[in-house]
């Protein structure tokens, strides 16, 4: 796991000004990579890179790296776990290798088949750039499913900067820090940006599973997809998998034991993060049975009973016999942590469990340098709530007439206002029923039950966003059932774009490889396979974890990795709000609205309604702008 940065320059500049221009960006990303360094540069090209020693700790495997007849170099994040046997079919084909690292298999790879047809044969998280010295072009590449970041830009001048990490970018002069109106809207409404958008105009996200192929620095940012979620959802219903319910535990079994042992290949010390939930719990049995030692395993517990898991991480740690490390966070201890968000997370990131996140990433480190963890079972195995709960609701709306769906909208929203909505089960529960009640279709109820503001806009000093491209939350796969649209969209945007944006920061912040098994793309390619009676409610992955442990340890209500923001809000973090919020801060800032912003405020503090995930949204932003110097 690494930093990588790089540039490519139009105007003709002198090698040592070029080098030290990529070694700031590189410097900027330090962290990423604390085991070493190394700038490249070739003419008008330079890349950085920072690494974080996982695998051949040797300085063979040193970067950037160029292969034997220097045609390709590459600046490489992340991890190839099927290295060795890539390597060996290379092998086979005359190729031979000097050191033990996947970044000289890689390499081989790009040598033998080419840097797009090679991409196949790769099992893993990556995000990485290769130069291709006979052809005089650049290839900035992330994996399939975005475990990887990677951001890309252009200066006014005309230069292409990228970087894991936007601060990678704005440590090169050229970048203009100027905001992009459409992500402010779309951050508000998610508490995320969606791909392949960034804060920034003039820089994207590269999206998941894309390549972006550049022969000059300033032409169009055009990335093409080497690997489609749309095209393996559609795949899998023209094919589906054909075995009755234990078949298909087995196959998932089997498929969940290989990603698992290979995310176990490292030379340095390993463990994983584990909340008691059956993601987690799961990726801990499969490497539990895999190893001759106990496995570490790390949990964080919290003072709020509400929010604390750390009990049922423990019941299932001792009977799988790991070797358990559990830590109580005081609020005290997770207060402590905000201050430091707006430069860990470098483009605005409103989901507040960054911050248990970051804790357990630390508690992690004192003992090991990767950690598995259980993202993406939710998504690919329907564990959100939301999955049942939006086309039942939209049964009940759809079936209203539009003009008395509108009416009661209207009618929830006067109750809302009224301070009334407390009496009526919570003014947020009021406040988003009457969001629902708006809805047109399906997709759109979908959308506003996910988001933090049915109108963010009324927020800012923006314009109207009646304009705001699309951000893929509803998959538009007219084959599929709407529940594994809503999945589709999920796995496609919010998995990438917040919860693994999330992985990312906060483990790395701490110089620790996430890694993250159940999205092994093989084992995604199965789960769209499987008949959607088989992912609900994750029952193909409760049946696996019962071979590991029992039912009564696991079979509860879903908990979210939470904080309790909202009373925070009201509480301690007081100050701090009103500092960030203040009516001339607001102002200099030019995005929002402050007689909107502090209307929500009042009626948050007054308990008029329950703003607390849209104040964080904005808290975040702001201090994100300031941290930055960032403006319209």
């Amino acid at each position: 796991m690494c930093g990588i940065t790089g540039c490519w320059v139009r105007s003709a500049v002198s090698e040592s000004d070029l080098r030290a221009r990529v070694q700031a960006m590189a410097d900027s990303l330090s962290y990423r990579g604390p085991d070493d360094a190394g700038v490249w540069v070739s003419g008008p090209v330079g890349f950085g890179h920072r690494r974080l020693s996982i695998i051949d700790l040797s300085p063979l495997g040193h970067q950037p790296m160029a292969d034997p007849s220097g045609r390709f170099t590459i600046c490489f994040n992340g991890e190839i776990f099927n290295f060795k046997s890539v390597r060996d079919q290379l092998a086979g084909l005359g190729h031979t290798f000097s050191g033990g690292s996947d970044t000289e298999v890689m390499l081989a790879a790009f040598v033998e088949w080419g840097v797009v047809r090679a991409l196949d044969s790769f099992v893993g998280m990556f995000a990485f750039s290769v130069w291709d010295a006979r052809e005089r072009t650049l290839h900035l590449v992330r994996d399939r499913l975005g475990i990887k970041p990677l951001f890309v830009g252009q200066t006014p001048d005309g230069d292409l900067l990228f970087g894991s990490e936007l601060k990678a970018l704005m440590a090169d002069p050229g970048l203009e820090r100027r905001i992009d109106p459409a992500a402010v809207v779309s951050y508000l409404r998610l508490g995320y940006v969606p791909s392949p958008a960034s804060m920034f105009a003039g820089v994207i996200k590269l999206p998941p599973g894309h390549v972006l192929t550049v022969r000059s620095p300033n032409e169009p940012l055009d990335p093409k997809p080497f690997w489609s979620l749309q095209t393996v959802a559609s795949n899998g219903r023209h094919s589906p998998f054909t075995g009755d319910q234990t078949e298909a535990e087995e196959e998932l079994n089997r498929l969940l034991r290989e990603a698992v042992g290979l995310r176990m290949i490292a030379d340095v010390p390993l463990g994983a993060f584990l909340s008691g939930g059956i993601d987690s719990s799961l990726v801990v049995a499969l490497m539990q049975s895999q190893s001759s030692v106990p496995v570490r395993t790390f949990t964080i517990g919290f003072a709020e009973w509400q929010y604390d898991e750390s009990a049922h991480a423990r019941s299932i740690a001792t009977h799988l016999g790991t070797d358990h490390t559990e830590r109580r966070v005081t609020p005290v201890e997770a207060l402590a942590v905000i201050p430091s968000l707006p430069y860990m997370y470098d483009e605005p990131l409103a989901d507040a469990s960054q911050i248990p996140t970051y804790l357990v990433s630390a508690l992690a480190r004192q003992q090991v340098t990767v950690a598995l963890s259980g993202d993406g079972g939710d998504e690919l195995f329907g564990g959100y709530e939301r999955y049942r709960f939006a086309p039942k609701a939209w049964r009940l709306v759809g079936s209203v007439p539009a003009p008395i769906r509108r009416a009661g909208s209207r009618l929830l929203r006067g109750v809302v206002a009224s301070g009334f909505g407390e009496y009526l089960g919570g003014s947020a529960r009021v406040a988003k029923g009457a969001d629902l009640l708006d809805s047109d279709t399906l997709e759109s109820l979908y959308r506003r039950l996910i988001s933090n503001s049915s109108n963010p806009v009324a927020l800012t000093t923006l314009a109207d966003e009646s304009s705001h491209r699309r951000d893929g939350l509803y998959a538009e796969s007219p084959h599929l059932d709407p529940t594994e649209r809503m999945m589709l969209g999920d796995t496609m945007v919010y998995l990438p774009d917040d919860l693994l944006t999330k992985l990312d920061r906060a483990s790395m912040a701490v110089s620790l490889e996430g890694r993250v098994p159940i999205l092994d793309h093989r084992v995604v390619e199965f789960a769209w396979r499987l008949p959607l009676a088989m992912r609900q409610r994750k029952r193909l992955l409760r049946r696996a974890l019962a071979r590991y442990v029992p039912r009564t340890l696991f079979e509860r209500p879903k908990m979210g990795f939470e904080l309790p923001i909202a009373q925070w809000l009201r509480g301690p973090l007081r100050d701090w709000t009103d500092s960030n919020l203040n009516a001339r801060s607001l102002k200099a800032g030019g995005v929002f609205d402050p007689d909107a912003v502090r209307r929500v405020l009042d009626d948050h503090r007054s308990g008029r309604a329950n703003a607390g995930h849209l104040l964080w949204s904005i808290l975040m932003f702001e201090a994100w702008r300031v941290q930055w110097g960032a403006s319209l």
